[in-house]
């Protein structure tokens, strides 16, 4: 009985130190110290592509409605931070008018290629839409194949852009396959939280 109670204390003890050293291995998640984790260097590089999103912006949403006309603005905070220990990024918006998104954005080296799989509180999609792109000079663009209503090929277009240390802006809009016509259909404008 007594070498049964040692040999479970000492197997728990190994668990516990490997359990506690294992933990202390993930330097980049959130934390108290650092409440949007930080990048990993042994990510793709790449994932700095997000760099100057990371924390809370204040924002103004505005969407159109299917007759064309805009809707109200809605105000929203927009935070992004490092997950998976640094080797992905997820963003989250929180909106006045109760309607919550959430991304995750993962870099594939082998695609050099975003992915960006998109969650909202309207309904749990069982097959969530999944944007692909990346840098296209200082802009971060990503696309969705997606027919317009009149059956035309095209893609949901999502664009980053001037983006700066103070904020940044974000448009959605359906383009067709050569990207000559654009149809905005959501606008947000986005300024660095103090």
């Amino acid at each position: 009985m007594k070498n049964t109670v040692t040999i479970i204390i000492a197997s728990l003890s190994i668990m516990l130190c490997s359990a506690v050293s294992w933990a202390q291995d993930y330097k980049h998640i959130v934390s108290e110290v650092n409440p949007f984790g930080s990048w990993n260097p042994n990510a793709p590089e790449q994932l700095k592509d997000f760099e100057s999103l990371i924390g809370t912006c204040d924002c103004k949403s505005v969407q159109r409605k299917q007759d064309g006309t805009w809707l109200d603005t809605v105000n929203m905070t927009w935070t992004y931070r490092y997950i998976m220990d640094g080797k992905a990024v997820l963003d989250e918006t929180l909106k006045e008018d109760g309607g919550h998104t959430m991304s995750v954005r993962q870099y594939n080296a082998d695609s050099a290629k975003w992915y960006v799989t998109f969650f909202s509180s309207a309904a749990a999609n069982p097959s969530p839409s999944t944007w692909a792109g990346g840098k296209q000079g200082e802009d971060i663009v990503l696309y969705l194949s997606q027919k317009a209503p009149n059956g035309m090929d095209g893609f949901s277009r999502l664009t980053f852009y001037d983006i700066t240390d103070n904020g940044y802006k974000w448009k959605g809009e359906w383009v067709d396959a050569k990207e000559t016509i654009s149809f905005p259909f959501w606008r947000i404008y986005c300024t660095r939280k103090e």
